[in-house]
């Protein structure tokens, strides 16, 4: 049989062997902590703390700013030191609560929830909104919102992206084989939410490992099933992990419930699991910190607000000090111009390279190899798109289903003439879409 998977798609090498064998390390911070306003997509979070207010871990210091926005909760005890804008690792300054660690890690006192089978959906859906969940693979949707689509009885499908397709991240892989009885109690809960959706989790299979994990914790759950997925990025991407485990295609202009289907990952399923059944706010997550600039790469379970350059002193600091240093993967990461930035809801790694190979290329004219057309997933034609883009041409951009990439880089990947397709595309796309919000 053959595995399930999309078309399109590059193979990079996945330099997953650096980390994948190191077990999750709590870390604890020794300086200040930062908690951007802006860590999720939607309105920014509202402070409800003051300089000079002191603080317990687990208390709500900013509360959600809309329908879709989520609330911040405190990663240690402390006091507030300022209210400020600080930078984010994407490199915006955003509005941000600063917290003086005072080492005591003391902790609010919380309430027992109540036991999962007698909570309501309501019940069940605040509590994770509550939390201040959301989606925790590098976009940032609140997920109250996302399990809350118009017509719950039309969703088929509640998809586990256990894919973690980048190369070097392997936070998800150690989550699922340390704590992936959290991850199948979470999928428990949501299914409580959809009562004709069965749950599916997406395995690329040179995770042999966690496929067997997974089968074992759910072989007397009726309504779930474990797929194993070709290796082959981008296989985590949304629109290809919907298609490869359950056949439906998605545009642009849907959603994933339009497909009758819901995806999350491990982290914020596992997430799920702690807000409903134990009554405990987001507060961390799992990092994988690797590269070959870094002396012992691992897997470290962060809390938010954390400075990244601890984070990195915690893998034991720089062999060299890097050319190159990404946040989130290298294929649909961003550079980082300072590691004195906060690990936030969506960090999922931070990765240093000794060499910037990107750099060293020179873009040359294309030479007409088709190759970009045969990898892209979305089934278009970068090197016109990058053609109108550099020519700001937005019509014919738009015309030739420009806003359709998902700027998965397999372009750039492969192109013979080190074109940056996927950058002069996602810029242009960025254009498009502020133009069609104005109209």
């Amino acid at each position: 049989m053959s595995l399930l998977t999309f078309k399109g798609g590059v193979h990079p090498n996945d330099g997953k062997a650096l980390a994948k064998d190191k077990a999750i390390v709590q870390v604890q911070p020794k300086g200040d902590l930062v908690y951007p306003m802006s860590q999720h997509i939607g309105a920014p979070a509202v402070p409800i703390v003051a300089k000079g207010d002191h603080v317990l871990r687990g208390q709500m210091i900013a509360e959600a700013g809309g329908f879709v926005s989520a609330p911040i909760y405190a990663s240690v005890s402390g006091t507030v030191k300022v209210i400020e804008p600080r930078f984010t690792p994407a490199g915006s300054k955003v509005n941000s609560i600063v917290i003086e660690n005072d080492g005591e890690y003391e902790e609010v006192e919380y309430s027992t929830p109540k036991a999962v089978p007698e909570m309501s959906k309501e019940e069940i859906l605040n509590a994770i909104g509550d939390a201040g969940i959301v989606g925790m693979g590098g976009a940032g949707f609140p997920t109250k919102v996302k399990l809350s689509p118009k017509e719950p009885d039309k969703i088929d499908y509640i998809i586990a992206n256990c894919a973690e397709c980048e190369p070097y991240i392997t936070a998800d892989y150690r989550q699922i084989l340390e704590h992936g009885e959290e991850l199948v109690e979470g999928m428990k809960i949501i299914l409580r939410l959809f009562d004709n959706a069965k749950g599916l989790f997406g395995v690329e299979d040179n995770k042999p490992d966690c496929i067997e994990k997974l089968k074992e914790l759910t072989k007397d759950e009726p309504r779930m099933e474990v797929l194993k997925l070709q290796t082959k990025y981008p296989q985590g991407g949304e629109r290809q992990l919907i298609y490869a485990t359950t056949g439906r295609a998605i545009n642009s202009s849907m959603l994933p419930a339009d497909a009758g289907c819901v995806v999350d990952n491990v982290a914020t399923i596992s997430a799920i699991y702690r807000a409903v059944a134990k009554g405990e706010p987001s507060m961390d997550r799992i990092v994988t910190v690797s590269g070959d600039a870094v002396h012992e790469p691992g897997n470290f379970k962060v809390p938010f607000g954390m400075n990244q350059a601890e984070l990195i002193e915690a893998a034991g600091g720089y062999k060299v000090d890097p050319e190159k240093i990404i946040s989130g993967g290298p294929m649909m990461g961003f550079s980082m111009f300072t590691v004195d930035v906060p690990v936030t809801k969506t960090s999922s790694s931070i990765l240093c390279f000794t060499k910037d190979e990107v750099a060293q290329y020179e873009p040359t004219a294309c030479i007409n190899c088709g190759r970009c057309v045969e990898v892209c997933p979305s089934r278009l034609i970068p090197s016109r798109l990058a053609d109108y883009a550099e020519h700001h041409d937005e019509e014919a951009f738009t015309k030739h289903e420009g806003l359709e990439c998902m700027e998965c880089g397999s372009c750039s990947y492969v192109c013979p003439a080190k074109r940056q397709l996927k950058q002069a595309i996602g810029s242009m796309r960025k254009t498009a879409l502020a133009n069609r919000k104005k109209k």
